[in-house]
């Protein structure tokens, strides 16, 4: 335990948890990168072959077969389709239902804090829940004939952000590319390293190198990500271009890299100087209805951030409940609300408000049914 905490322990605690943000972050980011570079050819295929969309009576099941794809594509996506009113209100719902976000990558990346056949285990027990309650809860809102009235909130939003591109300037255009360019050389270059460290496996002779490495890609990536919150804010490039689409992959990447190392800190601040490992696994033990309903309460964090900062309890928390992982992959929403919101407000707060109730709903069936 850190009690009474000396600098030099604080920082032997700071960097060990840089460090493993930036082990996690180095299997993310191939993750993130690889998928969004995928997608987009996908993407482009896919509007070159049609327009048309799978009939209306698929929809809740085509939207949670897409939320289940790892990643905030799919939410992006869909969130264009409904606005173009090729999907039905319970197809976007099941997708935002039965999204993890980024989430999905820290469960699959994650590798020192936990093994990674119970992390895939963990992954597959929350995509069936979610692909299940998706589609279950997107049939039962068609079913009642929820309609958007596609009120366009964009025509203020467009206005406010052509006087902010005058203020996007040479300076913040050099720290996007610098960051961005950082970020995929160094994922590039742990690559390997990032492979094998996923099958607990390292690199013997250039060890400590790599080490010093994951704790600069934290770094760089918490910088990154503080900048372009406040430069920037949840801004997603909409230009169909591969350099476009793989500057906002390396945003998530930051994004996801920082909450990540937020999760940790948090978490082992909690459990070893103030509570105790012990005391704490007590509490887990005996509160579990109660870490349900935080856990769904955090994912409701509009974004990824909520869902990652739970992925890491449930990686670095011994017994933490599967049934509060499942209850926030359910409330969490991915980067697809915020195009939401800007679009159509009204509905992007119904699925946030619908979705923390699934959430806890299925939450608690979880636990009912032994996932604890």
């Amino acid at each position: 335990m850190y009690t009474n905490m000396t600098f030099k322990d604080f920082y032997e605690f700071l960097l060990n948890n840089l460090e493993a943000a930036g082990v996690i972050g180095g299997y993310v980011s191939i993750s993130i990168i690889g998928f969004a570079i995928i997608s987009y050819i996908a993407k482009k295929k896919y509007n070159k072959k049609t327009s048309k969309f799978a009939p209306r009576w698929s929809h809740p099941i085509i939207g949670s077969l897409l939320g289940a794809i790892p990643g905030c594509g799919a939410t992006i996506v869909v969130s264009s389709l409904y606005k173009n009113r090729k999907i039905s209100f319970g197809g976007l719902f099941a997708t935002f239902i039965s999204t993890l976000g980024e989430g999905s990558f820290v469960l699959l990346g994650a590798s020192d804090e936990a093994s990674v056949l119970a992390n895939i285990e963990a992954y597959l027990i929350i995509t069936i829940f979610g692909l299940i309650a998706g589609a279950f809860f997107g049939y039962l809102i068609d079913f009642f004939g929820f309609k958007s009235d596609f009120i366009d909130e964009q025509k203020e939003l467009i206005v406010d952000q052509s006087s902010k591109e005058n203020q996007y300037n040479f300076v913040e255009k050099f720290i996007e590319e610098l960051g961005f360019y950082l970020i995929m050389i160094i994922a590039i270059f742990l690559a390997p390293s990032s492979i094998m460290a996923l099958w607990g496996d390292e690199i013997e002779y250039i060890s400590e190198i790599i080490k010093s490495i994951y704790v600069s890609l934290t770094v760089i990536c918490i910088i990154y990500y503080i900048i372009k919150l406040f430069y920037k804010q949840h801004n997603i490039s909409c230009e169909n271009t591969l350099k476009s689409t793989s500057l906002n992959a390396v945003k998530d990447v930051a994004m996801v890299v920082t909450f990540v190392f937020l999760g940790l800190i948090i978490a082992n601040y909690i459990i070893d100087e103030m509570v105790g490992e012990e005391k704490f696994k007590s509490w887990m033990n005996s509160s579990t209805y109660v870490v349900v309903l935080i856990s769904a309460l955090i994912g409701l964090m509009p974004g990824c951030g909520g869902m990652i900062v739970v992925a890491v309890a449930y990686i670095d928390i011994p017994d933490f409940p599967i049934s509060a992982l499942i209850a926030a992959a359910i409330a969490t929403s991915g980067d697809g609300i915020f195009p939401l919101l800007a679009e159509n407000r009204k509905d992007g707060l119904i699925i946030t408000g619908l979705g923390l109730i699934v959430a806890i709903f299925v939450g608690y069936i979880s636990l009912f049914l032994g996932f604890n």
